[in-house]
């Protein structure tokens, strides 16, 4: 067990490296310490290596329940506005940025092309490109104007676009402001320790912001690849039954727990076990915000090499000198081995 093989004689910070692609070298966990650090390799088992070579390419969720892999991009493209609305602001505003020079820069030639742009020099790429910037923006300095009828073509085509475009990012700019979004954390591992004498499965979540939310609930999922009786590989769903899986409010912390008895999917696993069959198990918390009273949600995805055994979590649980407990959430990540103050 990677608690056991690892035998820190103190608290342990890690860091994980994931590789995405199915055929590259497997995953690998460092567990880093003072004074020095520990790396842990464990190769995967041909059965599953060669599963993963041959196996037809599909879709997998990272840990925040985004899909990645061959594929997932392309389907973005092919939605732009689901596109616009999930990408980073940063990547919103560069390509917000980007398409506004391109437009101007595109009616810019056509201004150059045609010409009929009065008090503009000719051939002058810069004057035609700040004329086109006025006119989308609907500015009118006065100096610079279209005599043609060809110039006065564009002048409608780029105003009538400006519109368009002025209308369409404030719809985005305004979807994505008004998108209500959850500020959850997770812990970066699961562990597994005993428990009132039995195994539990156990990972924490703490809220982020200062308000509460609502009737929050929280779902578990283990999926892993099983082969039927008769041969065939499928990818199985098991839902994971939690001591509590709902709280009326959720301000703090919660260490959310899974008890591995008889009934429960996880009976009997061990790390190679889960390993070879790819086992993962996602989060997925949903509740109220009481700030905007609109539902919000949150997701998380542990694989095997996540699940850390005979481990235990830090406490999070501080005192200041007056008394007063408080929450310290700086080591939320955490872990020591079991049996350890």
């Amino acid at each position: 067990m990677l608690g056991r093989q690892a035998r820190p004689s103190f608290i342990v910070h890690y860091s994980i490296l994931l590789n995405q692609e199915a055929n590259q070298s497997p995953p690998q966990i460092f567990f880093v310490a003072e004074p020095g650090g520990i790396m842990l390799r464990k190769r995967l088992p041909l059965r599953s290596r060669i599963r993963r070579r041959f196996a037809p390419i599909r879709l997998i969720l990272d840990r925040n329940g985004q899909i990645q892999g061959m594929g997932a991009w392309h389907s973005y493209w092919r939605d732009p506005y689901h596109l616009l609305l999930t990408i980073p602001w940063s990547g919103f505003l560069l390509l917000l940025i980007l398409s506004y020079v391109a437009a101007n820069a595109v009616f810019a030639l056509a201004y150059m092309v045609g010409g009929g742009v009065e008090n503009a020099r000719p051939g002058s790429f810069a004057d035609a490109f700040f004329f086109s910037v006025q006119t989308m923006a609907s500015i009118g300095y006065g100096f610079m104007h279209p005599s043609t009828t060809y110039a006065n073509i564009v002048v409608t085509i780029e105003s009538l676009s400006g519109l368009l475009g002025l209308a369409i990012t404030t719809g985005l700019c305004f979807a994505r402001f008004a998108k209500p979004t959850a500020r959850v954390l997770f812990s970066r591992v699961a562990i597994i320790m005993p428990s009132n004498g039995v195994p539990t499965l156990m990972f924490r979540a703490a809220n982020k912001r200062g308000n509460q939310i609502l009737e929050a609930q929280l779902q578990v999922t283990l999926l892993r690849d099983e082969i039927t009786a008769e041969g065939e590989f499928m990818r199985r769903f098991y839902d994971l039954n939690l001591i509590r899986s709902r709280t009326s409010f959720f301000a703090l912390s919660w260490t959310v727990m899974h008890a591995i008895d008889e009934t429960s999917p996880l009976y009997g696993a061990t790390t190679d076990s889960l390993e070879e069959e790819e086992a993962i198990i996602t989060v997925s918390l949903t509740g109220l915000d009481e700030t905007v009273s609109q539902p919000i949600h949150a997701r998380y995805t542990y694989t095997a090499r996540e699940i850390l055994w005979n481990m235990r979590f830090v406490d999070i649980v501080k005192w200041t000198p007056d008394g007063q407990r408080y929450i310290d959430y700086t080591h939320i990540h955490d872990v020591m081995p079991c049996g350890r103050q």
